[in-house]
């Protein structure tokens, strides 16, 4: 029998965000250059979810607001989204993210971000940033920097570095 999630609509974070992710990513997840896109950054409310298997965290799903510099085009990171090895293969990553999408389209967002395999993300509507075009701070594999338009034609022409929005002097969105 399938098991029954309850996603609800908050941040996961303390000690059992840190377990899952752990679980799921490695210890060494905070090297990442999309990890200093949200040191001092603050995810967003619309679009960030829970999910719950009873009272144990079973997933989760986050937005943090990035800018692209140096002409500031907002945007979202994506990301961490997780599920806990004991619960994949269930669909809930799926399903975490057709929800967060969806929440973060309708709060007006339009142009979403994430590092990740293209062959997995690419069903949700991701796809690879031009080589080049968009850069994140420190070093990372380009071929695995995605996109999505939320909206037809949203990252136009932009280009340049994406950098969290509160130190390029916008609002956390």
């Amino acid at each position: 029998m399938a098991e029954a999630f309850e996603l609800r609509n908050e941040v996961a974070d303390g000690a059992a965000a840190d377990a899952l992710l752990d679980a799921a990513f490695g210890i060494d997840r905070r090297l990442k250059a999309s990890y200093r896109l949200r040191e001092g950054n603050r995810p967003l409310t619309e679009g960030a979810l829970a999910a719950y298997a009873g009272a144990r965290l079973a997933g989760l799903i986050s937005f943090w607001p990035v800018v692209i510099a140096p002409l500031g085009r907002p945007a979202l990171l994506l990301g961490p989204i997780a599920v806990h090895p004991d619960f994949q293969g269930a669909g809930l990553g799926s399903r975490l993210m057709r929800a967060g999408l969806e929440a973060v389209g309708a709060a007006g967002h339009d142009l979403v971000f994430l590092v990740g395999d293209e062959p997995f993300y690419g069903r949700f509507g991701f796809r690879p940033v031009r080589e080049g075009r968009i850069e994140l701070p420190g070093p990372f594999d380009p071929e695995r920097l995605l996109y999505r338009e939320l909206t037809p034609g949203a990252l136009g022409e932009a280009a340049g570095l994406l950098i969290a929005a509160h130190r390029f002097g916008a609002p956390d969105a």
